[in-house]
């Protein structure tokens, strides 16, 4: 894709593999970011006048870009804190689904907690596994990560959509930090009751932002506990009784780091989602196929009929150095070496893997 490496600099230098880790800072956010504290520099708190009109705007563009009414978007500085808000807002005793090996950032706030835990294993038989314990335990919620952050195995979302109607009185809250980004999503036509995400990864938004989303059924079963001088302050308070945003948005929500998911949506939208989930595509058929016929997959990935793009390949410690040495940015997850691809990477960037292992 053209001009990418002016948009992401880094991508000049080094071959970033790495989005499954963090997300990369580019010129619009820059600019963007620079133009904010110049602001700030200039007017001090002047510009903070118009701070809840400011976040409001932020709110209507991740509702319209996630397909969610505003009054039901949340933002966060980040997905734990969100999550841990979200979970204190659950009863105790409350029946909760996991999946075994998840995110420490899902698994270990709930097992923290005065719940019942049950769990799924995450093999080829992901969904079958999710079906048979909710069949057989009957949790109330089902949490989990839609695309694995070890494995990068990626849940069917087609099965959400049935396990939700075959289970309506089933809360589904997905974890979508690695997935949120990478293609057009309808919040609202999904399976699921709620939606987290950091947004420093796929989303190329920086660090400190990130978002809940909420079907209007979950406005009378959640009771949030979080409270503060900025819950009383949302705008769709007054019209709406059990509006939960107030509840989860309790502090100062900062304008530079929510104006930077703000700013990251208006480049997604630049160069356009099709664009994007096309390159990715392209790369991840690529890459599953010649890591698949090198044997470093491990075989249930090869057996399911989804994946993500993100990748743990057969590797110790001296290929890590040697990819490090080369400029080729990933990181060690697991057993293995995890790599993965996003819209500023390019073919040339898997050839140059390639050669190295």
């Amino acid at each position: 894709m053209k001009n990418l490496k002016k948009e992401f600099p880094v991508t000049a230098n080094y071959t970033h593999l790495n989005t499954a880790g963090s997300g990369l800072l580019s010129e619009t956010l820059l600019d963007f970011r620079q133009n904010h504290d110049l602001d700030y520099l200039v007017y001090g708190s002047v510009i903070k006048d118009k701070q809840d009109k400011f976040i409001s705007g932020v709110r209507k563009d991740v509702g319209s870009f996630f397909k969610c009414h505003p009054s039901r978007v949340a933002l966060v500085p980040s997905f734990s804190i969100g999550f841990n808000f979200l979970l204190d807002a659950l009863p105790s005793k409350t029946k909760v689904l996991l999946l075994q090996e998840d995110y420490p950032s899902i698994n270990w706030p709930v097992e923290a907690r005065d719940f019942e835990i049950y769990y799924a294993a995450i093999d080829e038989h992901l969904e079958d596994n999710i079906l048979q314990a909710v069949e057989k335990e009957k949790p109330q919620i089902l949490c989990l990560s839609l695309v694995q952050y070890v494995s990068g195995v990626q849940i069917d979302f087609e099965f959400l959509k049935k396990l939700k109607e075959n289970f309506p009185d089933l809360i589904i809250c997905g974890d979508g930090t690695q997935y949120c980004g990478v293609e057009e999503f309808d919040f609202e036509q999904s399976g699921l009751d709620i939606l987290g995400a950091s947004t420093y990864k796929w989303m190329n938004a920086g660090y400190g932002n990130g978002f809940f989303l909420f079907k209007e059924a979950m406005q009378k079963i959640l009771k949030p506990k979080a409270v503060g001088f900025a819950s009383i302050r949302g705008l769709y308070k007054e019209e709406n009784e059990h509006a939960l945003i107030g509840k989860f948005e309790p502090g100062h929500i900062d304008t530079l780091n929510m104006g930077s998911l703000q700013a990251a949506i208006q480049l997604v939208k630049k160069v356009g989602y099709s664009n994007i989930t096309e390159q990715i595509n392209t790369l991840k058929k690529q890459a599953l196929e010649a890591f698949a016929s090198r044997g470093l997959l491990d075989d249930f990935v090869t057996q399911r009929k989804v994946h993500s793009s993100i990748f743990n390949i057969k590797g110790d410690q001296k290929l890590f150095e040697k990819l490090k040495a080369k400029d080729i940015i990933c990181s060690q997850r697991g057993n293995g070496i995890r790599v993965s691809f996003h819209y500023f990477n390019t073919e040339s960037d898997l050839e140059q893997l390639l050669k190295l292992i």
